[in-house]
């Protein structure tokens, strides 16, 4: 590699960051443990109980207005923002509609807000899928500290 490339390697130290988490309460198994695992995992990487914020909301089609929320608030200075939640398909079209307006206005707030958001709103088939993919959450913490990272180094260029 050449030594005059400007290289913003990944950051996995969570220390100092101020993390929002929302979590929605439909599919309430699934929704804990992706919850306990994201906070586990934010806490192994250095986030600070103190620094995290957790917000709990009935469904996914209401976490983006939540984070909008969370992304506002200056005052709290959120470093990275993560969504939590679980879609299962039933016999409508309601599973399509919930995920893609969801997973669109999830994306929406991080671009109009410029804050990293790590989406961890599991869509699967059924409840054995979403259980099988718990440990997205500790996917969702990671990512979000490496983007929070990431912007903190972008600054610093």
């Amino acid at each position: 590699m050449h030594s005059d490339i400007v290289t913003l390697a990944p950051n996995f130290d969570g220390t100092g960051l101020k993390i929002g988490i929302v979590v929605a309460r439909f599919n309430e198994d699934i929704c804990h443990g992706l919850r306990d695992r994201c906070l586990d995992e934010l806490i192994r990487l250095g986030v600070s109980p103190s620094d995290i914020v957790l917000l709990s909301v009935p469904g996914a089609l209401e976490i983006p207005l939540a984070l909008q929320n969370l992304a506002m608030m200056e005052e709290e200075g959120f470093d990275a923002l993560i969504a939590l939640g679980a879609v299962i398909r039933g016999e409508t079209y309601h599973f399509e509609l919930v995920s893609n307006e969801s997973g669109s206005g999830v994306t929406r707030i991080g671009l109009d807000f410029d804050i990293p958001i790590a989406n961890g709103i599991l869509t699967t088939e059924n409840d054995e899928q979403a259980l099988a993919r718990l440990d997205k959450a500790r996917e969702c913490a990671q990512c979000a500290v490496e983007m929070a990272n990431l912007q903190r180094g972008l600054i610093e260029l």
